[in-house]
């Protein structure tokens, strides 16, 4: 395995448990204040800000700026959403039934709902953009034709 890809597999390893880690302060930082310990709450959510800083850093090595279009984000967005609703999720209840675990089946079922719900949000925002701007190029090579009909009437 070429050393570039374990690296970006060790940069999305990295970014996993570092969002975890957020999201497990913020967790523990509410069942602190619930308890009363205020201190300890406000200690979780420093630590959390700190978290999603270093998954966010990871991020820019996964996901360069100048590589991705809006379009591309957007795709990325719509694979990730799809996975989880036809394989991740499924695989999970599937599991979670064998073990008769039906509050967990349920949450996973949700996830599936939501997770199609989420594919075809970005779907759809894709699509219009699409149309925007394949209208565009349409327009802009009405506009060039335009142009060297003009060009060739002048050169006549």
């Amino acid at each position: 395995m070429k050393k570039e890809i374990k690296t970006r597999k060790n940069l999305e390893s990295a970014f996993a448990g570092e969002s975890m880690a957020y999201q497990k302060y913020l967790y523990f930082a509410s069942l602190a204040r619930k308890k009363g310990n205020e201190e300890v709450a406000k200690l979780f959510e420093e630590t959390a800000a700190h978290e999603i800083a270093h998954a966010r850093g990871h991020l820019h090595f996964l996901y360069p700026e100048d590589m991705f279009s809006v379009e591309d984000l957007l795709k990325l967005a719509i694979d990730g959403e799809t996975f989880e609703y036809t394989e991740m999720y499924p695989g999970y209840s599937k599991t979670a039934k064998e073990e008769n675990d039906m509050a967990a089946v349920a949450e996973f079922e949700d996830q599936i709902t939501e997770s199609k719900e989420h594919a075809q949000w970005f779907k759809t925002k894709l699509d219009k953009i699409s149309k925007v701007f394949g209208g565009l190029a349409k327009t802009e090579e009405s506009h060039a034709n335009g142009y060297r009909e003009a060009l060739a009437n002048l050169k006549k």
